[in-house]
């Protein structure tokens, strides 16, 4: 999987790095089991701090999107394992803003709910397997 990092974005670069590889494993290219590199690996391939590979893994970790081996490194976790009924609560709130900054913009409710699907759909697609 090819990480990239907008240098320019606001979004901070562990942030960049933790929602790619979360679009990774929603989209399938990575799978459960897969080891992610080392940080030192990571850090290197991509050119930025190893802290901030860490910090991305942590949370990744935290999150319950890998788990953290002594042998075999940061490993994929299996998406079913995912489940978090906390989320639930969460991505309402967050969800909010996206919202409202679409309608602030003039993105009708039609276009916010198709743009929704589609998105949807295609990590939908990476994993219809799995089932």
């Amino acid at each position: 999987m090819l990480i990239k990092i907008d240098f320019e974005a606001e979004t901070p670069i562990y942030a960049q790095v933790k929602n790619q590889i979360i679009e990774g494993i929603a989209s399938g290219d990575l799978v459960e089991g897969e080891s992610l590199p080392s940080v030192r690996q990571f850090a290197e391939d991509i050119g930025i701090n190893m802290h901030t590979v860490n910090k991305a893994y942590l949370l990744l970790k935290k999150d319950g999107f890998v788990a953290v081996h002594k042998r075999k490194g940061v490993v994929v976790n299996k998406i079913s394992s995912m489940h978090d009924p906390g989320f639930k609560k969460e991505i309402s709130k967050n969800i909010r803003t996206v919202i409202a900054e679409a309608f602030c913009k003039g993105i009708t409710e039609e276009e916010f709910i198709d743009n929704c699907k589609k998105v949807y759909l295609l990590y939908h697609k990476g994993h219809k397997n799995d089932a």
